[in-house]
């Protein structure tokens, strides 16, 4: 295997746990917190759980949206960079 290959690869792996980190950290933090609130007023309704975290995914894909995009988009352009240059 080529090495610029792996490079790719193992930064592609990288870049899904950054996409998807930013994400699920907006979630958790909603989710313990909606958890904490539902638990010291004992309203255990469960769209009151998910719908917070919802809009708080929603919120950090607008926020971090760009970010991503950017990123993607130079991985995209190296991953082709590398396609174009063939095997040795």
């Amino acid at each position: 295997m080529d090495s610029g290959f792996l490079v790719l690869v193992r930064e592609g792996v990288l870049l899904v746990f950054a996409f998807t980190a930013s994400l699920l950290a907006a979630a958790l933090a909603i989710g313990t917190l909606t958890g904490v609130l539902q638990a010291a007023t004992q309203v255990q309704e469960q769209s009151l759980g998910v719908v917070p975290r919802l809009v708080a995914v929603l919120a950090a894909l607008g926020l971090c949206g760009p970010w991503m995009g950017a990123q993607a988009l130079r991985f995209a352009a190296a991953c082709l960079e590398l396609a174009a240059r063939g095997s040795p």
